[in-house]
């Protein structure tokens, strides 16, 4: 497969880096990209997930301007920064992008038609928003950006699993964001809030050896396979 285009609502063609088994039906996989977009670390998660026996795909959300992925330079970062500044009304726009990947996993034969969403940094909101609004079965975050702006949604997850994770000296969640989020699902079994002690913003990115976290990610990854597997 592995670089597909998917039809985008209202016109154009989503880029996407996507992986399936030979055989299922499985459930499928949407990964929300981080700022940095579909870069050689989501690549490799995404084969890593198809491995393991699920249909994985990887929009490139920044496809209608400044699209591919951002290195971890200095130019790169400031470019990556600059694409997703006005992101409260880039994560309405991504929710048609979400829709539309979806659309396109159901339509394989190798899923059987449940869907998980997983937000990376930047894609973090999209673990309330999808199921929430677009009926995804559950919904994960790992080190995610403003996941604390959309707490008004939670409720509206019904009961989609939902595992949040940061690491305590994340600084896209400081404690007293993460004080909110931990208020606003206390009442919620189906929400699970984990926080990894000493470790940064952006843990899963392994190119990335300020911050780049192994058992953290591990974990996390484990935690979502869980999940994964459960719908089955």
């Amino acid at each position: 497969m592995p670089d597909i285009k998917i039809a985008a609502t209202g016109g154009g063609e989503i880029d996407c880096y996507c992986a399936a088994p030979d055989s299922g039906p499985v459930p499928g996989v949407v990964i929300m990209c981080t700022i940095f977009g579909v870069d050689e670390d989501l690549r490799n998660i995404v084969d890593d997930l198809a491995s393991k026996g699920v249909v994985a795909a990887a929009p490139d959300l920044f496809w209608r301007g400044d699209s591919g992925p951002k290195d971890r330079s200095e130019k790169g970062r400031a470019e990556a920064s600059a694409r997703a500044a006005d992101s409260a009304s880039l994560v309405e726009t991504n929710m048609q992008d979400l829709a539309d990947t979806m659309a396109t996993l159901r339509a394989m034969p190798q899923c059987n038609g449940r869907i998980v969403v997983i937000g990376l940094c930047y894609g973090g909101p999209f673990a309330f928003l999808g199921p929430a609004r677009l009926g995804c079965d559950a919904g994960l975050s790992f080190h995610g950006t403003a996941v604390q702006e959309y707490l008004d949604i939670l409720p509206q997850v019904g009961d989609a699993p939902v595992r949040l994770h940061w690491g305590t000296e994340d600084h896209a969640c400081p404690p007293e964001d993460l004080a909110r989020v931990r208020e606003a699902a206390k009442t919620m079994s189906n929400v699970e809030i984990v926080t990894y002690d000493g470790v940064r913003h952006g843990y899963t990115a392994q190119s990335n050896a300020a911050s780049w976290n192994e058992a953290a990610a591990a974990d996390s990854w484990a935690s979502a396979m869980k999940i994964i597997d459960g719908l089955r």
